[in-house]
């Protein structure tokens, strides 16, 4: 069977979207978890717990945790773009 050349540049084209999509999906988790991080939030899944470890954390609901108008504003623009690109987490 002869594959077209640009069927397999398109191939190639989509698992480099989403290699690219998976990575920024990471950051963008990483980033709005920092921020709770930062404010005390103790992390429930595992993926939270061996990423950010809850010492020192004060917050067992995010909605408890006090962030700035100017943080939440960031959690909002992250979940934002998270949703998006269609991020799972």
């Amino acid at each position: 069977m002869n594959t077209p050349k640009f069927a397999i540049a398109i191939v190639i084209a989509l698992m480099a979207t989403s290699a690219a999509n998976a990575s920024s999906c990471n950051q963008l988790w990483n980033a709005r978890n920092t921020i709770f991080k930062d404010a005390g939030y103790c992390f429930h899944t595992q993926r939270g717990i061996r990423a950010f470890g809850n010492a020192g954390c004060q917050y067992d609901s995010q909605s408890d945790v006090p962030l700035s108008d100017r943080d939440r504003d960031r959690v909002n623009a992250i979940q934002r773009l998270e949703t998006l690109q269609g991020c799972n987490d």
